[in-house]
């Protein structure tokens, strides 16, 4: 009898061991939420705070362009999505790989290269980092499932630019500042041309360069230079040189008009910046950081363009009154055009020299 109790209460005991050993085992699927919810990834599901950083190119925040843009999409990001969030300034581009890898080290969720001089370290970093996502802006990522590129289309802007400024013209000569003469700013360039073919085939369109994202001297002196030759409107495409363009047009004054670029700059010399070509960099920053947020982040190209609102002109909340409403009915009929597919502006000078207007 003795021995039967004994038997009885181990293996009532062994049953209770296993009831409690039962609550704490993972049911199917619950192994993977518990990952999800470390893994920085797919934060949202487990409560995870994402975080999420930004590596500058050399121009900075206060380029007033698209190291700007770049932080105000971070920024909308942290008051909107409720992430973390940081950048980091490069001062020369040896700290390109050094930033993305220290990013990357402190354990944020998604890092951005802003700049298509960071392909390189990029091609280095992220390789290292298979848990940490990245996106490049402009320029080309590693074909790797946590690396992703936010590009645009800057001749359909630049296109809508060229149009505007052409049909704006009383000297019937318009000016283009870029910064580097490479592939990326000849779109902006070739776009441009185009869009002034297209209001006017008699415009004249002057073009320099000023090999420097960051001088605003260089800017200032190949803006004066072209008002010199009879341009009256002038496009850059220059980053934070650009702003020397528009210092020039303001100390010139009424009778021209800079263009500005990357961001809404027309404030930044009220009545003589006609528009803007934005680029939403900062919809992109914020796109990208919200699919991390989400869990459905995607590698491989991202396209911004006329049509998704990635691309176009700024309100001209000081100037809008200067144009005349015909030109103002031509630039919306254009603009919808591009958007539909019915014009595809040109990518290239070459391709400049067999583009065919449309009739509008």
């Amino acid at each position: 009898m003795r021995m039967t109790q004994k038997w009885m209460l181990a293996a009532l005991a062994a049953l209770l061991l296993g009831a409690l050993a039962g609550c704490g085992a993972p049911k199917p699927g619950q192994a993977n939420a518990a990952t999800e919810s470390t893994s920085g990834a797919r934060g949202a599901a487990g409560g995870k705070t994402i975080r999420a950083a930004v590596v500058l190119d050399t121009g900075g925040p206060d380029d007033k362009s698209f190291n700007a843009a770049a932080v105000e999409g971070l920024e909308r990001a942290k008051k909107e999505l409720g992430v973390e969030g940081r950048y980091v300034e490069s001062k020369d581009e040896s700290e390109y790989k050094t930033n993305l890898t220290s990013l990357a080290n402190d354990g944020y969720d998604v890092v951005f290269a802003i700049g298509y001089k960071m392909e390189d370290a990029l091609k280095e970093v992220a390789p290292q980092f298979p848990s940490v996502k990245f996106a490049i802006a402009d320029g080309n990522a590693p074909d790797l499932p946590n690396t992703a590129a936010l590009k645009f289309k800057e001749e359909q802007g630049s296109f809508l630019a060229g149009f505007l400024a052409a049909s704006m013209s009383k000297t019937k000569t318009i000016g283009f500042v870029g910064g580097e003469q490479i592939p990326l700013i000849q779109k902006f360039e070739a776009g441009y041309r185009a869009g002034a073919k297209t209001a006017d085939p008699n415009v004249k369109v002057v073009s320099a360069y000023t090999g420097d994202w960051n001088d605003q001297n260089k800017g200032k002196l190949q803006a004066m230079q072209e008002i010199a030759n009879g341009a009256d409107v002038l496009y850059h495409a220059a980053g934070k040189a650009g702003l020397g363009v528009i210092q020039a047009v303001r100390e010139k004054g009424t009778g021209y008009y800079a263009i500005g670029v990357d961001r809404d700059q027309d404030d930044e010399a009220p009545g003589r910046v006609l528009t803007s070509m934005v680029k939403r960099l900062d919809n992109a920053v914020f796109d990208t950081i919200k699919r991390v947020k989400e869990g459905r982040f995607q590698p491989g190209i991202q396209l911004y363009d006329l049509k998704s609102n990635g691309i176009g002109l700024s309100a001209m909340k000081f100037t809008k009154q200067d144009v005349p409403p015909t030109v103002l009915a031509r630039l919306d009929k254009v603009t919808k055009m591009i958007a539909d597919g019915q014009v595809i502006p040109p990518t290239t000078l070459e391709a400049v020299q067999t583009f065919q207007p449309p009739k509008l």
